[in-house]
């Protein structure tokens, strides 16, 4: 399939935008007003509205295999797990044998457990969905556009009330294959029923930004781990109107396109936990030395260097694979 520029943009966006979650809410931690907004700082309302801004970034990511589909096969399985085990054996070696020196056989077999034995939430859960895809798509392209309207609305409507409402176990809070085959199946129906309305792109950055100002009123008044759920009904609709704006927009460029095939080199690099937990321990340093406006280039310089140095680093996996035939 030929690469449309203003998606593979969005997937280098998309992955910024978790790198930056990763920064504000995983390493620093969010506050937790609970309505008592005059106690909160000028550093509280720096976290919630980066927060606010940058947590569709996963769910934007799940839209676009949704919106293209997954085209599931042993290649590609093979592709997927060859990738994600080239860096968590690399890493691995780098840090156990180069740095710290305690490298052992059950580290370098953990290694390999790629989809069992990591921290990594997204790699297993993207794995089941996989998985899934050829069900999926098969009783999508047999169904109309009432059948599927009706079947999506009532698979948001159960995920929304008994999981992120409710905060049932089997979705509370998004990180979960659950939520990932939800947001897979509203790409699909991007891509299958969304009509070509006129100033689309408009009407997409208005409700955008009116969603985000919903998360971050909701993160004011309620428990962070509902504001900024990935299953949050805010969050949903302002990943979707964020998605539909570059749905909008039309152009190619190479250099786009062949960056963008390395953006998930950034997640599977940093929150190796070998490279996470010395990294966030950094940031935590960083936010206590430097002064907001100094933190917040800080940040900016980070997520921008992080994603440049992966794409670097990735063109020895994409040597590998054509080497593979993969």
């Amino acid at each position: 399939m030929q690469r449309q520029s203003n998606i593979e943009l969005l997937r280098l966006i998309s992955m910024l935008l978790i790198l930056v979650v990763h920064i504000d809410g995983a390493s620093l931690g969010l506050p937790q007003p609970m309505g008592d907004i005059a106690s909160m700082t000028a550093r509280d309302w720096w976290r919630l509205v980066v927060e606010s801004i940058s947590i569709i970034g996963v769910n934007c990511f799940v839209l676009i295999s949704g919106y293209f589909g997954i085209r599931a096969s042993w290649k590609g399985f093979a592709r997927l797990t060859l990738y994600c085990l080239f860096y968590s054996v690399a890493i691995y070696c780098i840090v156990a044998i180069g740095i710290n020196r305690d490298w052992t056989w059950q580290g370098l077999g953990e290694s390999l457990m790629v989809y069992s034995h990591t921290d990594l939430w997204f790699v297993p859960a993207y794995l089941g969905l996989y998985i899934l895809a050829p069900f999926l798509n098969k009783s999508i392209e047999s169904m109309t556009f009432k059948q599927y309207s009706i079947s999506l609305g009532a698979f948001i409507l159960f995920n929304l009330y008994a999981g992120w409402f409710w905060e049932g176990k089997f979705n509370p809070t998004g990180y979960t294959i659950v939520h990932l085959v939800m947001i897979y199946l509203i790409g699909r129906y991007i891509y299958r029923f969304m009509p070509q309305v006129r100033n689309l792109g408009v009407y997409s950055a208005l409700s955008w930004a009116f969603f985000t100002m919903l998360i971050l009123l909701n993160s004011m008044c309620e428990k962070s781990t509902m504001a900024f759920a990935y299953n949050s009904p805010f969050v949903i609709l302002s990943s979707v109107s964020f998605f539909l704006i570059f749905k909008s927009i039309s152009f190619s460029n190479k250099v786009v396109n062949y960056c963008a095939v390395s953006a998930f080199s950034a997640y599977l690099i940093h929150k190796n936990p070998l490279v996470w937990i010395p990294f966030s321990h950094w940031v935590k340093d960083m936010w206590q030395m430097l002064s907001l406006p100094m933190f917040t280039l800080f940040s900016i310089a980070i997520v921008l260097g992080i994603l440049y140095a992966s794409i670097v680093v990735d063109q020895s996996r994409r040597y590998l694979m054509r080497l593979l035939k993969l």
